[in-house]
């Protein structure tokens, strides 16, 4: 899987497969106002599809933060449709995940994202190819949050799982209408 990276500034911005893992604790060298911070978050969907056509929701994630970010990709857009990550309902119902499930230990390094300051990585999945949206009508399609790790420190990657540290995400839902073709 491919992740854009669009930095802000020329700052480095790497690119990562697959994430794993939840969140511990901040520790001593990112204190409680860098760990409070939430991140900013944006989808995109074509406002108007026929039944049938692709569902393609973008996802990006941006650091407002002035430092690098390393963050697990799990349970986000960013690793793919590999859990279910979004939130979606049609007319006020929700749309089950029918895609894969992992039971996973702990993530790899390449499990995380590193995010520049100030910089955003995306990425665009499919999501007819987990949830169902062969109903003519208005989805509404959403990211919950929140990430379950995160650190500003590189060399705390990749951390075992009870050393986790959940960070909040802003981000506002969007909708789509699908038509009958």
């Amino acid at each position: 899987m491919a992740l854009l990276c669009l930095a802000a500034s020329a700052g480095a911005c790497a690119s990562q497969k697959e994430g794993t893992t939840d969140m511990p604790p901040p520790s001593s060298t990112e204190g409680s106002t860098l760990a409070a911070a939430p991140l900013s978050c944006a989808l995109s969907v074509a406002p108007r599809l026929k039944v049938g056509e692709p569902v393609k929701v973008t996802f990006r994630l941006t650091n407002p933060t002035a430092q690098p970010l390393y963050v697990l990709n799990w349970r986000t857009p960013l690793e793919g449709l590999k859990s279910s990550c979004l939130e979606i309902s049609r007319a006020g119902t929700e749309i089950p995940y029918q895609g894969p499930m992992f039971k996973r230990g702990n993530p790899g390094a390449e499990a995380y994202v590193e995010i520049a300051p100030g910089a955003t990585v995306e990425n665009t999945i499919e999501a007819q190819l987990a949830y169902d949206f062969s109903q003519p009508g208005t989805y509404r399609i959403a990211f919950p949050g929140p990430v379950l790790d995160s650190t500003s420190q590189k060399a705390e990657v990749p951390r075992p799982l009870e050393q986790h540290r959940e960070r909040a995400v802003q981000c506002q839902a969007v909708e789509t209408q699908i038509v009958s073709p």
